[in-house]
């Protein structure tokens, strides 16, 4: 299905191929000549700029360029238009009976045209990565769901995807951890562990630490006889990985996420001395005041540590043996981290590592904004967090305030069933709908707003469109309205069949710039340009001929919003 992407675009980016061709003859290779959508529908519906271009080559004025052009071709018929604007743009306006084949041929395709652009490739996708023994809180939930939605996205393209819960369940922390949990919870607390025990004792021994000397090398201690895999420790070490993992698991339940690997920075320990005598034997690694590191001057980086003076390995050490497992075991064409902005010179240095050991997998980090507070950021030290799951409850209840108030005949269980799709859509539109490396300043009002550019508004439009659909369904029984004739008469009719036309490609385009907010912003537009033509253009009270083809149009956008949606991980109740 890759031919369906950016159809219009490519059939009549051929046709002006031939004319550059017929107009200038073999003075340049023409096969690069684009078409894209106008940007502004008044001039026409798609343009042209590359005779600015091609008149440097030509040495012409670019508007006598684009006239010789639109001259050495007669008008096609998918063409009602063809004409310069401006310095040398060409405009081109299609006919509205040629439009209605395209849409027409997309909209029976599967999924609505989405390309297999990824046939064939593999991406292994790294996100969400909590750290055991600390409940997931608001500042979780971009990894998880930018994640989502990329590994969504790709999967439609057609790649293998290896979507990877990379844990922090590895480092210093557990030490403290360990000490902690056996001097401040009773046995009674040491039975019934839970994750909330874990993170309180975690808070209570980072504490100690920073007043108490004796306290830090007693956890020091405990954290080497873990790694030297003390029976004991290595057990209560497994047990905050099985409750972490249990908690997490419920989460990620909530938001319809789940992962093909879930694998901890342990389980690479076994293959770190083997990557630091691999970065030896090549030449990369080199002792510094103890430490060994590699130099990353050329790069414009300070050095990369790999191991640590006292002996120890690092997150860059666990992050290159990830490479080099993913690499082996997978065969990847990419490799896509996400992950927070504040740690961008840590994957540029272990990427440079990478790329020096020979590694070709294309290593893309995709970094997001932090979210924050009004009054700043949030951190599980100071007990400032706003806990995930609290922040789900709250957006499930808020709906179902809403839900009680205008549907008060809907049955309970489905009106729970509804908050959880619309309070959770919320909390993901809330996220997805911004550029990932924009910074959120968290409110509840923004998380949980039900109107305007939000979760909530587009899944209202898939629903009025299904209510739509249900209609004229008992006006016209047994009819199936993709097989009416599709007329595209007015200018807001013809918008929609545009619009619609767009899809593929920005599903492509989403995935390739790693960006879920382009199909986001498509989808709002999509919504938008679908309230206009519902608001002109009446349907089901239209004459017969008029009312079939425009709600044809109307069971194209429903598939459309409900596929978009759903590559965001967001659920489309067919009524509201």
């Amino acid at each position: 299905m890759h031919e369906t992407v950016n159809r219009c675009e490519e059939i009549l980016a051929e046709w002006l191929r031939q004319a550059f061709q017929a107009a200038f003859g073999e003075v340049q290779d023409w096969s690069g000549i684009r078409v894209q959508p106008a940007t502004d529908a008044r001039f026409g519906d798609f343009q042209c700029n590359d005779a600015m271009q091609a008149a440097k080559t030509l040495r012409r004025p670019p508007r006598a360029v684009a006239e010789a052009v639109l001259a050495a071709l007669p008008l096609p018929p998918m063409l009602t238009r063809a004409e310069v604007a401006g310095p040398g743009f060409i405009n081109l306006t299609v006919a509205p009976e040629w439009l209605a084949e395209q849409v027409a041929v997309l909209s029976a395709a599967p999924r609505f045209g989405i390309p297999d652009a990824g046939q064939g490739r593999t991406v292994v996708i790294d996100y969400s990565s909590p750290n055991v023994a600390k409940p997931k809180h608001i500042g979780h939930i971009r990894s998880t769901v930018i994640g989502n939605a990329l590994d969504r996205l790709h999967r439609a393209l057609g790649y293998r995807v290896i979507a990877d819960n990379h844990l922090g369940d590895w480092g210093t922390q557990f030490g403290l951890l360990i000490q902690g949990y056996r001097t401040f919870l009773t046995e009674a607390e040491r039975e019934a562990l839970t994750i909330e025990a874990l993170e309180r004792v975690y808070v209570q021994s980072y504490n100690r630490s920073k007043e108490d000397p004796a306290w830090l090398e007693s956890c020091k201690s405990e954290l080497v006889k873990l790694q030297q895999g003390d029976a004991e420790n290595r057990a209560i070490w497994e047990r905050f990985i099985a409750i972490s993992r249990r908690e997490f698991d419920r989460v990620y339940g909530r938001l319809d996420v789940a992962f093909d690997l879930t694998r901890g920075e342990s389980y690479y320990n076994d293959m770190l001395p083997e990557t630091i005598q691999v970065l030896q034997d090549k030449g990369l690694a080199v002792e510094s005041e103890g430490a060994l590191v590699v130099n990353l001057e050329d790069e414009g980086m300070p050095v990369c540590i790999v191991r640590k003076s006292d002996g120890g390995f690092n997150y860059a050490a666990t992050d290159i043996a990830t490479v080099r497992s993913r690499v082996a075991e997978f065969d990847p064409d990419r490799i896509i981290y996400v992950t927070d902005e504040r740690q961008q010179l840590h994957f540029r240095q272990f990427f440079a590592v990478c790329a020096k050991l020979g590694y070709t997998t294309h290593l893309e980090p995709v970094w997001f904004g932090l979210m924050r507070l009004p009054e700043g950021t949030f951190s599980t030290r100071q007990g400032n967090v706003i806990k995930l799951e609290s922040l789900l409850d709250e957006a499930e209840r808020r709906a179902l305030e809403i839900i009680k108030a205008s549907n008060s005949e809907m049955p309970e269980d489905e009106q729970r069933e509804l908050a959880a799709a619309i309070g959770i859509g919320a909390i993901k539109y809330t996220d997805l709908s911004h550029d990932p490396q924009t910074m959120i300043v968290f409110t509840w009002e923004k998380a949980l707003a039900l109107e305007g550019n939000s979760g909530p508004y587009l899944q209202y439009a898939y629903a009025r469109v299904c209510s739509l659909l249900d209609k004229y369904a008992e006006q016209v029984p047994d009819r199936d309205p993709l097989t009416n004739a599709l007329l595209l008469d007015e200018p807001v009719e013809k918008a929609l069949a545009l619009q619609l036309m767009r899809f593929p490609a920005t599903v492509l385009r989403a995935a390739e710039v790693c960006k879920p907010s382009v199909l986001a912003d498509y989808l709002f537009s999509l919504s938008q340009t679908y309230s206009s033509f519902y608001q002109r253009s009446p349907v089901l009270k239209a004459d017969a001929a008029v009312r079939d083809s425009r709600i044809r149009l109307c069971a194209m956008v429903a598939p459309v919003l409900a596929e978009g949606l759903g590559l965001l991980g967001i659920c489309t109740p067919r009524r509201i």
